[in-house]
C-alpha cells in the first residue's frame, strides 16, 4: 500500500475515533446525539470518509437552508464556486446513500430570513445538536455561543506528527524567510518548517535538524538548521 495512503487512512481512522468518544455514542442525557453539517463542510467532502470509517448513532442533519445556499451558487455565473457546490449538493446526496449513516434534511427556518450562521446556531441549540464546519469564523461565534462545534481542520492539526528537537528531516526550501538568510519550507503533511541559513538554497531539498516546534492557533510550525550547519552554542 501506498506510504501516503496509509498516512490518510490512519488519520481518518483516528479523526473518526475522537469524533466518536466525543459526541457518538453516549450514556449523558445532555450530550448532542446529531450533527449538523454546513456548507462548508459538504464541499470539504472529507465527512464522507469519517462517516464511511465511523460506527456512530449520531444523525447528520442537512438544513434545507444549506442545500438552497448550495443550489443558488451552483446555478451562478462564478465557475469557481459553481464546482463546489455541486461537489457539495454530490457530497449530501453520497451521504444519503450510505447504509451507516443517518441522515434528516430539516426544514425549519427555511425562510426566517435571517443570514446562514445565526440560523445554524439557532437550529443547533434547537435541537441540542453539535455544528460540523470548517469555516473558522463560524466555528468561534458557536463556540462563543455554546454550541459544540466539530472543525477537522483542527482536529487534524492537533494530529500531525510531534518532531523532537534533534531529529533530522529532508524539506524543500521553497521561498526566504522574514529574517535574514532563513529558508521557509513544508514537511510531507503541510507543517511549516523555518530553516536557518537556507535563504540561498531555494528550489532544493536539503536536510536539516529540527530545533523547536511551536504550536498557535494557526497551526504548528517548526524551526531548524541545516544539518552541515554548527549547533549555536547555549553560552
Amino acid at each position: 500500500m501506498n506510504i501516503e495512503i496509509l498516512q490518510t487512512s490512519l488519520l481518518l481512522g483516528i479523526i473518526a475515533y475522537l469524533l466518536y468518544r466525543n459526541y457518538g455514542h453516549s450514556s449523558q442525557p445532555n450530550r448532542p446525539k446529531s450533527i449538523i453539517i454546513d456548507s462548508c463542510g459538504l464541499i470539504d467532502g472529507r465527512i464522507l470518509e469519517l462517516t464511511a470509517t465511523l460506527f456512530m448513532d449520531a444523525t447528520l442533519i442537512i438544513p434545507e437552508f444549506v442545500l438552497d445556499e448550495l443550489q443558488l451558487l451552483a446555478d451562478g455565473r462564478d465557475a469557481h464556486k459553481r464546482d463546489r457546490a455541486r461537489f457539495g449538493l454530490e457530497v449530501a446526496s453520497e451521504l444519503q446513500k450510505q447504509p451507516q449513516t443517518i441522515v434528516r434534511i430539516n426544514k425549519s427556518m427555511r425562510d426566517s430570513g435571517q443570514p446562514t450562521d445565526s440560523r445554524l446556531i439557532i437550529l443547533a441549540k434547537k435541537l441540542n445538536a453539535s455544528l460540523y464546519t470548517t469555516d473558522y469564523a463560524l466555528n468561534k461565534r458557536a463556540s462563543t455561543e455554546g454550541v459544540a462545534v466539530l472543525n477537522v481542520n483542527e482536529i487534524a492539526q492537533q494530529l500531525r506528527p510531534v518532531a523532537l528537537p534533534g531529529e533530522i528531516k529532508k524539506v524543500k526550501i521553497l521561498k526566504k524567510g522574514d529574517v535574514r538568510e532563513q529558508g521557509v519550507g513544508y514537511l510531507e503533511d503541510g507543517t511549516l518548517i523555518i530553516v536557518e541559513g537556507a535563504s540561498r538554497l531555494i528550489g532544493k531539498t536539503t536536510e536539516v535538524t529540527v530545533t523547536r516546534t511551536l504550536q498557535s492557533e494557526a497551526g504548528k510550525m517548526m524551526f531548524a538548521r541545516l544539518v552541515s550547519a554548527p549547533a549555536r552554542s547555549s553560552r
